[in-house]
């Protein structure tokens, strides 16, 4: 089976490394995002699926677009080696870029798309992200047979998995595997001509909304189990924050501790190594893990050694 795959990030190249350990299928092309720059440096730097494409030596595009409206070169000389693959199937992980309808079109079996949801739960963006955010029990993975529209198109196969106290770096990493798999598994019924769409469901549809920096800053008035979420949920990006001393501190890590707090939100409770206790709009809030401007990730013990917090300090809102 002949396969073109299209992804970015390290979420798309857990799968794309699953493919080809799979063995039977063929990768013809990957297209991924431009290089970017980044670290301190910003120098371009390829993405996790182009350094994975070639180390196998596959070959890779990178246009900015697909919709050939004469915007971008590249995205011309995409189409022809789009055309020229001759795909039976494209594989889309997190890839970045909208799929015009010739895209769809182009592969003889269509375009499988990895969504890290249970869809129609969590359409778009950051759906593991906003899982997390909302208190979910449970996510999962969804591989979908695309469309034109978002996150639209018939189910192929699913698997769900329990959140725990999971934070977005730990459950990607979960759910990346599981995509992995799944994607295999549709890949060989696909070869078979086993693949059943089913359509999705007409009801709870949610979107999930791309995750911008502003929403970082915590807002102290809210209940305690609802911010130790957004902690995790933002662990890694933007990172939950709020201004005391001076600072804006990073949390990474908290939990919930139920007594009420018998102070405004935002009041620092108490600063000890097992954690700083902070009130707000209903429970308290512990963090044990946080993090100055420019300095490392730190255990609340460790935190406190270099950052002085007492009780009755209060962190802005």
């Amino acid at each position: 089976m002949r396969v073109v795959f299209a992804g970015t990030p390290e979420f798309a190249r857990t799968a794309l490394e699953a493919i080809a350990a799979a063995g039977g299928f063929d990768v013809v092309l990957v297209l991924t995002q431009p290089d970017r720059p980044a670290g301190r440096g910003m120098k371009l730097q390829a993405s996790p699926v182009k350094q994975c494409a070639l180390a196998h030596g596959w070959p890779v595009a990178q246009p900015r677009s697909l919709r050939l409206d004469g915007k971008y070169p590249e995205a011309a000389a995409a189409r022809e080696a789009l055309l020229a693959a001759q795909a039976d199937v494209m594989v889309v992980a997190a890839y970045g870029l909208i799929l015009p309808q010739w895209v769809l079109d182009t592969p003889r079996l269509g375009c499988l798309n990895i969504h890290a949801s249970l869809l129609p739960r969590w359409r778009g963006a950051a759906p593991i992200h906003r899982a997390i955010e909302a208190g979910d029990a449970q996510t999962g993975v969804t591989i979908m047979q695309m469309d034109a529209g978002l996150d639209t198109g018939d189910m192929l196969l699913e698997e769900r998995l329990d959140i725990g106290d999971d934070s977005t770096a730990r459950l990607h990493d979960r759910l990346a595997g599981m995509g992995g798999r799944l994607i295999v598994d549709a890949l060989r019924a696909a070869q078979a001509g086993q693949l059943q769409p089913v359509k999705q469901p007409a009801e709870g549809i949610t979107y999930a909304h791309k995750i911008e920096k502003h929403e970082a800053k915590i807002d102290w008035t809210q209940p305690a189990e609802v911010l130790v979420r957004r902690v995790r949920a933002f662990d890694p990006f933007p990172g939950a924050s709020s201004a005391v001393g001076g600072e804006v501190i990073k949390l990474w890590a908290a939990h919930v501790q139920a007594d009420e707090a018998g102070a405004a939100p935002g009041t620092v409770l108490e600063a000890s190594p097992q954690g700083i206790v902070v009130a707000t709009g209903r429970g308290r809030l512990v963090a044990t893990e946080l993090q100055r401007p420019g300095g490392k990730r730190l255990p609340a013990a460790e935190f406190l050694r270099g950052f002085e917090l007492k009780a009755g300090q209060v962190f802005e809102n």
